[in-house]
């Protein structure tokens, strides 16, 4: 009789395989999106000390202009934007991936759940006739 610890073995490593790096697919593209959120976060507060020290402007909704007017012209603050939104989009369909995967094998498991049963239901069946 299987037991859940053969699965892996059982319904083949390269699927156990390809759901370890799916994970590790979907962890270095949110590492990476970390790291893109930190320059977002540091080209931002540099905006934001540049609108908060600039005297000519009376309120918040003046800083908050400014501010937006150097995140504008600022290219590498786009480019970061850019692939922040690219690194998302690429989590997504990794979890998505990552997803299909392990539900590719929970119906592996089933279906080896199922042979089992039914090699079971054979045998007993065959020792209720005799045979």
């Amino acid at each position: 009789m299987m037991q859940l610890s053969h699965y892996p073995a059982a319904l083949g490593e390269a699927l156990a395989e390809g759901i370890a790096q799916a994970a590790q697919r979907a962890n270095e593209i949110d590492s990476q999106l970390m790291a893109v959120q930190h320059q977002v976060n540091r080209f931002e507060g540099n905006a934001d000390r540049t609108a908060a020290f600039e005297m000519d402007l009376k309120n918040d909704a003046q800083r908050k202009a400014r501010r937006f007017e150097v995140l504008l012209v600022n290219q590498e603050y786009q480019k970061s934007i850019d692939t922040q939104i690219r690194l998302t989009v690429d989590k997504a369909n990794a979890i998505t991936h990552l997803e299909y995967l392990r539900n590719q094998f929970s119906v592996a498991k089933l279906e080896a759940r199922l042979a089992i049963a039914q090699q079971l239901t054979d045998f007993e069946s065959r020792e209720l006739v005799g045979l």
